[in-house]
């Protein structure tokens, strides 16, 4: 009598590594890779930054989702999600024609987060130095103004990365007039640029503006709401993404969003986002 044949599921079989690999993680890392040229993000048009990073969670864990799993036991403690043919390195031979900005959203007050974000960037693009980084720190506590004593920790942070060149240029988000200057007096490295939000300011604040123009500071704008992404809408992208494993103990550490610029035409070469999160015990 003939043994009956039995057929294994890939997809099965993928989930099950996949969800031990998340079992163990104790951080997730993830990279969005370039969004001018990923098919599924180019269809659609997104409203705010925070439903374009919503999307770019769940499509970048759908897609890891579907590469294969290495069949070893021993997972690390870092897991890296990031879809290999989608990065954006960039060569040696076009590095100086390219200017290379990033935002940093920090989601909690860990310094570390920092210089954590920064080191992945440059990793990822395959650079030494970011050209610019523009911080937005956490908010203050409920009910409490942003003040000086509250951004030092981060600036200092970035003053040691402008030192060891890693990042040539550093800047602010949403300073006011008094605490731009505040910053701008007491820092070792000066800020190069402030952004300001004109969904709360629909014309530039004239004493911001005189300001930023007497002491050499750029003054951009942006619509990035205060969360960048609330703990519900990370969950939900961290549920439809991973193919409603339990995810509900991953916390959002950072967000890193970054564009590569051409120098001598002003357009936009790539894109993306680098994204970390850590379990939290339940």
């Amino acid at each position: 009598m003939l043994a009956e044949e039995t057929h294994m599921d890939p997809q099965n079989t993928d989930l099950s590594a996949n969800a031990k690999m998340f079992n163990q993680a104790k951080t997730l890392r993830l990279h969005t890779g370039n969004l001018v040229n990923r098919s599924r993000l180019k269809r659609k048009c997104p409203s705010s930054p925070s439903e374009e990073l919503q999307d770019c969670i769940k499509a970048t864990l759908t897609d890891w989702f579907s590469l294969p799993k290495p069949t070893s036991e021993d997972f690390a403690d870092t897991l890296d999600c990031s879809i290999p043919q989608a990065t954006d390195a960039i060569t040696p031979e076009e590095r100086e024609e390219l200017k290379v900005s990033a935002k940093l959203f920090l989601c909690e007050p860990a310094q570390s987060s920092i210089r954590e974000a920064v080191e992945m960037a440059c990793q990822t693009l395959a650079v030494s130095q970011l050209d610019s980084v523009i911080i937005a720190p956490p908010g203050p506590p409920e009910g409490d103004s942003q003040t000086l004593a509250h951004l030092q920790p981060a600036w200092e942070e970035l003053e040691a990365l402008v030192r060891c060149q890693q990042i040539a240029a550093i800047g602010t988000s949403d300073l006011d007039k008094d605490l731009l200057e505040q910053l701008y007096n007491w820092a070792q490295v000066k800020p190069s640029s402030n952004q300001v939000n004109l969904a709360s300011c629909c014309v530039m604040p004239p004493d911001l503006t005189a300001f930023a123009k007497d002491f050499d500071i750029q003054l951009l704008t942006h619509n990035d709401p205060k969360e960048l992404m609330s703990a519900a809408a990370f969950q939900e992208a961290l549920q439809e993404g991973t193919q409603d494993l339990n995810m509900a103990n991953w916390r959002l550490e950072w967000v890193l969003r970054y564009s590569i610029i051409v120098k001598s035409r002003g357009i936009i070469k790539a894109k993306g986002y680098l994204v970390s999160a850590r379990k939290v015990s339940p």
